[in-house]
């Protein structure tokens, strides 16, 4: 468990918050639940604004309803992966369930490119890849 300031810090350094996105689909956006949420969120924006020396475009609003992008959007990268994509669909047979693992997740980070060799490597059994694709997902992952 991380606090919700720890949180914005990984978010605000794992992407160039100063960037417009090409569509609203694909905005860099920060959502809280409350009073002391908001001004942690804009506390951190402020302070990630004065470091980079440009503007943060990135939006604060109050959390509400929340949808699911469409199945093909979900796990991007690794659905482009047959091997692992086939080690997945038999441990997770429906689509939803998929979506929701956090070994998916990982691994989909992984093939993104975050994490690094070592990690990987401590937590890789635990990922329940099949031989094939225990090796397919180190070899991505190194490039």
């Amino acid at each position: 468990m991380i606090t919700y300031k720890e949180l914005l810090e990984v978010f605000f350094a794992a992407h160039d918050a100063s960037a417009r996105a090409y569509s609203r689909q694909y905005m860099s956006m920060v959502f809280f639940h409350d009073e002391e949420q908001e001004q942690t969120a804009r506390e951190v924006k402020a302070r990630v604004e004065a470091r980079v020396g440009r503007p943060i475009v990135t939006e604060i609003v109050a959390a509400s309803t929340f949808y699911l992008a469409e199945d093909y959007h979900q796990k991007y990268i690794l659905q482009s992966d047959s091997v692992l994509m086939r080690d997945f669909t038999r441990m997770y047979p429906e689509f939803s369930d998929l979506v929701d693992s956090t070994a998916v997740a990982r691994v989909n980070g992984y093939l993104h490119g975050c994490g690094s060799s070592a990690p990987l490597e401590a937590e890789l059994d635990l990922l329940g890849l099949s031989g094939e694709g225990a090796a397919r997902l180190q070899e991505r992952a190194a490039r």
